[in-house]
Formats: C-alpha cells, sequence, structure tokens
C-alpha cells in the first residue's frame, strides 16, 4: 500500500486519466467534424446535381430536342440527392 502513497504513482495516475481524457475530447472533436463534413459534401452534391442539370436542359435547347418543363430536370436532380441507391 505505500506505493499507493508516493508521489510518482499518484503523478503517474493523474497523467493517465489526462490521457484519457484527451483521448475521449479528441475523439468527441473528431466526430463532430466528420458530421460537418457530411454536412457540407450533402450540399455539394445537390449543387453539383443542379448546374448538371441545368447545363442538360441548356444542351437539350441548343440541340433543338423537346423540352420536359422548364426546371423540372433541374429540380428532379436538386431533389434526387442521397437516393443513388441501388435498384433492384
Amino acid at each position: 500500500m505505500s506505493s499507493w502513497r508516493s508521489p510518482a504513482a499518484f503523478l503517474q495516475l493523474v497523467n493517465l486519466a489526462a490521457l484519457g481524457g484527451m483521448t475521449v475530447y479528441f475523439k468527441n472533436h473528431h466526430d463532430y467534424n466528420l458530421q460537418e463534413h457530411e454536412a457540407r459534401m450533402d450540399e455539394l452534391e445537390g449543387t453539383l446535381r443542379g448546374h448538371i442539370g441545368l447545363i442538360e436542359e441548356a444542351l437539350e435547347r441548343i440541340e433543338g430536342q423537346k423540352m420536359d418543363g422548364k426546371g423540372r430536370k433541374t429540380e428532379e436532380l436538386y431533389t434526387a440527392r442521397g437516393k443513388d441507391e441501388k435498384k433492384k
């Protein structure tokens, strides 16, 4: 029991507690950053899909193809984000 009363053992215990606390803190911080990154990527994906729709509509107008309604393709691509699941 005398080893628990020594200053070195106390400092080692404090050091382990600090290490464990910082590990938990950095894990939480990392998880938060991953969620923020995913939200930014979802927003970027929607923007890119919208731009692709605008480009396709402009291409159809240039080629003289029949349009299916003003902005319909753009709206479909904006609302379709996150729905690229494999169809069975």
